[in-house]
């Protein structure tokens, strides 16, 4: 596995990976509207390219296959971290994590993670400050603002 600086031609396979992941790896957590809300064809393509590359945002490469991305941006907030459904539990997600929160200074990382990546960063460190309900598109769900002090 290689991790590489994310590169606008990547974005597609970026949208096909947090698709697949979300409706699969998330669906034991989220209802199917939840699912549809988070990740749709709603995707505003160009914010989404335009933030990655405004942020810190690494591509995790196995065989030329994407198998997982993130982002951090210079305040220490991990916007997105998602390895791709065949990929889990195979130390990428800790790869890209390692490799984006030493990428910043902050003394203090933040993230809002969906309740199935909350175990992921609990055991990085990180702890809840609250749980919270969001809205997309009309539906809720619910996810966790969690910090990590250094």
């Amino acid at each position: 596995m290689i991790l590489r600086p994310y590169v606008s031609a990547d974005l597609e396979e970026l949208l096909t990976l947090f698709y697949e992941t979300v409706h699969t790896v998330n669906a034991r957590d989220y209802t199917p509207a939840q699912l549809d809300a988070w990740a749709g064809p709603h995707t505003d393509r160009e914010r989404w390219d335009r933030t990655l590359r405004e942020h810190t945002s690494l591509v995790a490469e196995e065989n030329g296959q994407i198998i997982g991305f993130g982002d951090i941006d210079t305040t220490g907030y991990l916007d997105r971290l998602y390895v791709h459904k065949d990929w889990q539990r195979r130390g990428v997600g800790r790869a890209l994590c390692d490799a984006l929160e030493g990428a910043v200074a902050a003394p203090v990382l933040t993230t809002h993670a969906s309740v199935t990546a909350r175990p992921f960063f609990e055991a990085r460190g990180y702890t809840v400050e609250r749980a919270q309900q969001v809205e997309r598109l009309g539906v809720t769900m619910p996810n966790f603002v969690m910090k990590k002090q250094r």
